[in-house]
């Protein structure tokens, strides 16, 4: 057993967040497209997947700290640890949208605020400090939008939680830190996915290297559409961000577009990579990063459908809900399976 959880802790995959993040915004999306029900039995599997997680992280630090260091310094797998940061914001609107109770939301929003600084200016200080670096097509993939979703997760809770705080004041200094974490994480984006796009175009792509974090390519700005309709659905606690909900307005429409743009090509590129290139089915805890742009997709549709008064849209999400509880179960199932199985003989 020890040696069992000693191999678990060392190689504990830096992404493995992803999993409380794709579970909690399933369980948002149910819940927002009434599956109550659905919802809440996903919230209670989350909680205790959040804190396996949180114990399991805390262990590495302390007798694997080498590890921690050599992920921290690898262009390919530090971008996992962003998301620590996302799953803490994502578990605190998970519980304030199915609970109603804002306590614990902003005490784990407060320590995703923590995080977001520290994996933050930790991963952008190694990456650039570091002497010896790949070349971008090996160096950059999807899994560096995660920087997005971590900065656009600690704006779309703090909104929320602004509805619950009576001191006007505080209130106001909350909102104007939201909307200046939803303009970083646009700038963000706007910066990593014109070096992706330009890795796309003009790279050769191996049907190994298409691997699952290019979702995020979708669901980091899938996220950003949801921080943005929260800032205008806050807009009337605000005065000063009563005077940007029309350019927010705008600028969310946007983004929405554009989250909606990369669904088909993504989907393609799934058929190349599947179906003519013959790659296996196999899991992995990446896998979990297509879960999670499909669930969020269907939330960023209801909240700017709820928000900016667009009720066509909400035909969108009702359907595509499914989709996201169908790629859920699925890599649950390949989860448990690669927990479960017995591990190959050696003899």
């Amino acid at each position: 057993m020890k040696r069992f959880l000693d191999e678990r802790v060392a190689g504990l995959f830096p992404g493995y967040f992803a999993l409380c993040m794709a579970t909690g915004i399933v369980s948002i999306a149910c819940s927002l497209l009434g599956m109550p029900r659905l919802a809440r039995g996903l919230l209670f599997i989350n909680v205790p997947a959040y804190a396996v997680l949180v114990v399991l992280t805390l262990a590495r630090l302390a007798v694997y700290r080498d590890r921690v260091v050599a992920d921290l310094c690898d262009h390919g797998r530090a971008p996992g640890f962003f998301t620590s940061v996302a799953a803490t914001s994502v578990l605190g609107t998970e519980l304030l949208t199915i609970e109603g109770e804002p306590a614990a939301p902003r005490v784990l929003w407060i320590v995703g605020i923590v995080l977001w600084l520290i994996v933050t200016y930790a991963f952008f200080t190694i990456v650039t400090v570091k002497q010896e670096k790949p070349p971008i097509e090996k160096g950059l993939n999807g899994s560096w939008l995660l920087a997005v979703v971590a900065t656009q997760s600690v704006a779309v809770l703090g909104p929320l939680l602004a509805h619950h705080e009576a001191a006007s004041d505080l209130r106001e200094v909350a909102l104007f830190f939201c909307l200046s974490m939803f303009f970083v994480g646009c700038l963000f984006y706007l910066a990593l996915i014109t070096l992706i796009l330009y890795r796309f175009i003009f790279f050769r792509f191996t049907s190994a290297q298409l691997a699952p974090p290019y979702w995020i390519n979708m669901g980091a700005v899938a996220i950003t559409t949801v921080a943005g309709a929260n800032l205008v659905g806050a807009a009337p606690l605000s005065p000063f961000l009563a005077g940007l909900a029309p350019f927010l307005s705008g600028l969310t429409v946007a983004f929405w577009a554009i989250a909606t743009w990369w669904i088909p090509l993504l989907i393609v590129l799934g058929v190349w990579r599947h179906g003519i290139e013959h790659m296996r089915f196999e899991y992995d805890p990446q896998y979990w990063g297509i879960v999670f742009p499909l669930g969020m997709y269907t939330v960023a549709t209801v909240r700017l459908a709820t928000v900016l008064e667009l009720p066509y849209l909400l035909a969108i999400p009702r359907y595509f809900v499914f989709v996201a509880i169908l790629a859920w179960a699925l890599t649950l199932a390949g989860f448990l399976y690669r927990v479960i199985r017995p591990a190959p003989s050696t003899a």
